[in-house]
């Protein structure tokens, strides 16, 4: 398979859909049990070689850990005690696997109740009550988990180069997007919220300070193609008529520079032209908001060998 794999929105739309879903009930489970992390940090997932994952999640006195398997399409569950247990995704609903989730955890000794209700989401269908019956593309789930990793290399990379505080590279299962943060180490102003099935004390908590974001998502009805997107908050002036290379260009609709990822993998080097991106919005950022760019960066980091001070 190509590092740089085909997905095509109208394709796998009501796979991804269903992936999306299935995300947020892991997602979910962190969120109810883990202590809030500064910009909601604690409820991320996080990717693996085989898909993503919740990491160690304590629930009363048990820890538990969920792995969604990508590559075979699959949750796999275990415990401190050695516990273990598989839930297959295929063709159904969304209310049985939410039925096997919380059977499965309760049989686990680590039962948890989450907010039914997805995140983000128009027309929102709380999990137990979507009963309708749902395809599974597995080999278009693996293609996705693919890509999810070419971009998580060039994210992992690009992170290293910066010493200030900044976020992980990890996947958020409301946007349904992976990402990462840098942030300037000022306040920024109050967010005024406003973001459809997020609570704006969510949305401001996680805006509290001037950030330069980067980040993929996979695809949505409102925007029916895979990209990648940069922004500032908050955006300073002159920010949309920076000077990004192309083939990015400014969504003025959604206030952030987006990057097809057909693009990308059409090119003939997809991770320079990635890089390229990100280093150019971070630093169209920071120049226009004045961040102290010499305190805050490093060189990217190479494997063995430590930074030097």
């Amino acid at each position: 398979m190509s590092d740089w794999p085909e997905l095509d929105w109208s394709e796998w739309r009501e796979t991804a859909q269903y992936l999306h879903l299935v995300s947020q009930m892991l997602g979910k489970v962190r969120l109810a049990c883990t202590p809030w992390l500064n910009h909601s940090w604690h409820v991320a997932l996080a990717p693996t070689a085989r898909g993503l994952t919740t990491g160690p999640v304590p629930v009363g006195a048990a820890t538990i850990q969920i792995n969604l398997d990508l590559f075979a399409g699959s949750l796999r569950f275990a415990d401190e005690n050695g516990g273990e247990a598989e839930l297959v995704l295929g063709p159904g609903s969304i209310a049985d696997v939410y039925a096997r989730l919380m059977a499965t955890l309760t049989a686990l000794g680590a039962p948890v109740s989450i907010n039914t209700m997805p995140s983000e989401l128009p027309d929102a269908v709380r999990f137990p009550d979507d009963t309708r019956q749902r395809p599974w593309d597995g080999e278009a789930v693996r293609r996705f988990h693919h890509a999810l990793l070419s971009v998580e290399r060039v994210f992992g990379r690009f992170r290293t180069g910066f010493l200030g505080k900044a976020s992980p590279v990890h996947f958020f299962w409301g946007s349904f997007d992976l990402a990462v943060t840098r942030f300037s180490g000022r306040i920024a102003p109050r967010h005024p919220g406003g973001f459809p099935g997020l609570p704006d004390a969510v949305t401001c908590e996680a805006y509290s300070h001037e950030e330069a974001s980067a980040g993929f998502w996979p695809g949505s009805d409102a925007f029916p193609r895979a990209a990648f997107y940069a922004y500032g908050y908050p955006a300073p002036a002159g920010y949309a008529d920076a000077a990004i290379p192309a083939p990015a260009y400014y969504d003025a609709a959604l206030g952030e520079w987006l990057l097809d990822y057909d693009a990308v993998r059409a090119a003939p080097d997809p991770q320079a032209m990635l890089w390229s991106f990100l280093e150019s919005t971070y630093a169209a950022a920071a120049d226009l908001g004045a961040w102290d760019r010499a305190a805050l960066e490093c060189a990217p980091g190479i494997p063995r060998r430590p930074r030097a001070v």
